[in-house]
């Protein structure tokens, strides 16, 4: 089957920067649905009309992957209003920051503890990979048609392609 948009393709990939560095390396297939919200756009248009066994090497901008770095997405922050236990690499959903923290910090990004001082923390609201250029080799494994359930959500249930950072347990890129 010819990749389409409404089908679901599982993928397995290795993820670089322009410097030849792994950053992510998905050995498992996993599962997407293309026309979607699974994938990159830049990522779903390369995969168009290719087939299970055929092997992709992207090269994605900033602007074509995760944007690019906003100075304005760091925030300097009292550290008394954070856990003890607080560790530099911690992150924490927008919603569920502590209270008593700026009004100015939008609740709905990913923020990452980026250094933490007697007094304040750092923290980062940018993508771990905002402004880095990237090189994906990717693998399709198989191709498939999407089923209504799936098309309905605009997802095959793996969530979009976005590297997270690391949450409590959750050490994996994808």
């Amino acid at each position: 089957m010819e990749i389409i948009p409404q089908c679901v393709v599982a993928l397995t990939w290795t993820l670089k920067d322009t410097l030849g560095e792994d950053l992510d390396v998905l050995s498992d297939p996993v599962e997407f649905l293309v026309g979607g919200d699974d994938l990159l756009a830049k990522v779903e248009e390369a995969l168009q009309g290719h087939a299970a066994g055929d092997t992709l090497h992207l090269h994605l901008e900033p602007e074509e992957a995760f944007g690019d770095f906003n100075e304005e997405l760091i925030f300097l922050e009292p550290r008394a209003l954070f856990p003890d236990a607080l560790e530099e690499g911690m992150s924490f959903e927008g919603t569920a920051l502590p209270e008593g923290l700026s009004a100015a910090i939008p609740r709905n990004r990913m923020y990452t503890v980026t250094e933490i001082y007697p007094e304040h923390v750092v923290l980062d609201g940018n993508h771990p990979l905002a402004g880095i250029a990237l090189r994906l080799s990717l693998t399709v494994n198989a191709v498939r048609e999407a089923t209504e359930d799936e098309i309905g959500r605009g997802t095959a249930g793996t969530g979009f392609f976005k590297v997270q950072v690391p949450v409590a347990g959750n050490d994996t890129l994808h």
